[in-house]
């Protein structure tokens, strides 16, 4: 299919999601609120480029980002209304990679 005879808003979507550990992120956030060190630790990816996914997803507004005025100061993630709307979709995908991905061709990525 010529790339031209996309819809723009599809187009746009993949994008989004398309975006190395973006999908993961998303994924964890599902599970919950969640501060920077517990995404950060859970999916295994740098602190700098978490911090550019989650600007990124935040400038989408899939993320929001929660300030709590305490000392020291508590900062969480979660998925706005519109990343929740991504739910179906993020069990569809695992639903797929479970029955489709090896696990033996995981490890070897």
């Amino acid at each position: 299919m010529n790339t031209s005879q996309l819809c723009p808003k599809f187009e746009k979507a993949m994008s989004i999601l398309s975006q190395r550990w973006t999908g993961l992120v998303i994924y964890q956030l599902h599970t919950g609120p969640q501060r920077f060190c517990t995404i950060e630790s859970s999916i295994g990816i740098s602190g700098r480029l978490l911090s550019d996914r989650l600007k990124h997803l935040e400038n989408e507004a899939i993320v929001k980002r929660e300030v709590f005025p305490e000392t020291p100061i508590r900062i969480e993630y979660s998925l706005t209304e519109k990343g929740e709307e991504l739910r179906p979709l993020m069990k569809e995908l695992e639903k797929w990679s479970q029955k489709w991905i090896d696990s033996e061709e995981t490890l070897q990525n």
